[in-house]
């Protein structure tokens, strides 16, 4: 997601675990061939083999327009070390669309062709493009007509979020579109889209049939849910992350990425991640209040020593689930919301 997930918490949700695929947050491509050190920027990991320093891939996205553009920059971007492109055809925010980027493009399935296409022909065959889409713009009507468009365009894989532009993200998502994708499309499909519990991903992994999943927010709310799926496909017991096991990956993060902020701004991606991680913790709530107001690092820290503490709240909270065996699954983590 744009602004959120950087190559610091790329390193510490891959560091945890159960994720098999990171992606990059969008690299804005219009009209201008980029130079190297932009795609450095948005993805460091360029210069370790394009993988996080636990040894997770990393994918680099590109969102734009432009075929010739878009096809130029995917091959500077392997240039500087990319192994894998992947094309945002899903981002629904109004600047984004308002620049001929994003699910704004769905409203033409020959415009996402001929991108992909263009990307594809400009790249050697090894590199692997990959695509996401909406199920539309306005409406819900064009999803094969543009997962049809993916696959002719030669992507190797389409993960497609359940919904479309004008459904925004407000519930429900629409996983049995992407089970008929998957039916009609030759190529793998990733499910995407309101995946934020345990029980939803069953009911998403039943629905569509498939193998896949990508995770943006719901990864943020629940950074193990990769490791508590790959237990549910292995047959085994698994213990959730305790609230102050969380806390340490804050910890870990907040210092990390001190230095990188100014003074006034210390503190601000911590309080983004709380509420995202009070979905499923509700000391998150607490902790959060305890900062809202801060940036001092004497009163953040302070109080991340307070929660770094175990108390009775995280063994009541967080209890084992049974679980019953299912085929390997895979899990990816998403740039964007989109």
């Amino acid at each position: 997601m744009e602004g959120v997930i950087d190559h610091h918490v790329r390193a510490l949700l891959s560091a945890i675990g159960g994720i098999d695929v990171c992606v990059t947050e969008f690299v804005r491509v219009t009209h201008t061939r980029l130079p190297r050190k932009v795609f450095a920027r948005f993805c460091p990991e360029l210069e370790q083999g394009a993988t996080t320093p636990s040894g997770t891939p990393v994918k680099l996205q590109l969102l734009g327009g432009n075929p010739e553009t878009m096809a130029y920059n995917a091959a500077r971007a392997v240039e500087a070390g990319a192994r894998a492109i992947d094309l945002n055809f899903g981002c629904p925010a109004k600047s984004v669309n308002n620049s001929d980027g994003g699910a704004c493009l769905l409203q033409s399935p020959a415009r996402v062709e001929g991108i992909i296409a263009a990307v594809r022909k400009a790249l050697p065959k090894e590199i692997p493009v990959s695509a996401k889409i909406r199920l539309g713009y306005e409406d819900r009507s064009s999803y094969l007509d543009n997962a049809r468009a993916a696959e002719a365009g030669g992507a190797s894989e389409l993960v497609v979020h359940a919904r479309s532009k004008v459904d925004g993200y407000r519930p429900p998502a629409y996983w049995e579109y992407i089970g008929e994708i998957r039916q009609q499309i030759g190529i793998p499909v990733v499910a995407n889209g309101d995946l934020w519990t345990m029980t939803e991903f069953q009911r998403c992994r039943d629905v569509t049939g498939c193998d896949a999943f990508m995770f943006g927010r719901s990864l943020l709310a629940r950074p193990d849910i990769g490791l508590q799926i790959r237990a549910l496909c292995e047959g085994r017991e698994y213990r959730p992350l305790q609230w102050h096991q969380i806390v340490a990956h804050l910890y870990s993060y907040y210092s990390a990425t001190k230095a990188e902020y100014p003074a006034k701004y210390l503190g601000n991606r911590i309080k983004q991640w709380l509420a995202y991680l009070k979905l499923s913790y509700p000391q998150a709530n607490v902790f959060f209040e305890q900062i809202k107001r801060h940036r001092e690092p004497e009163m953040l820290e302070s109080a991340f020593m307070q929660h770094l503490q175990p108390n009775d709240a995280d063994t009541q909270d967080h209890k084992p689930f049974a679980v019953t065996h299912c085929n390997n699954r895979q899990l990816h983590n998403e740039p964007t919301a989109a």
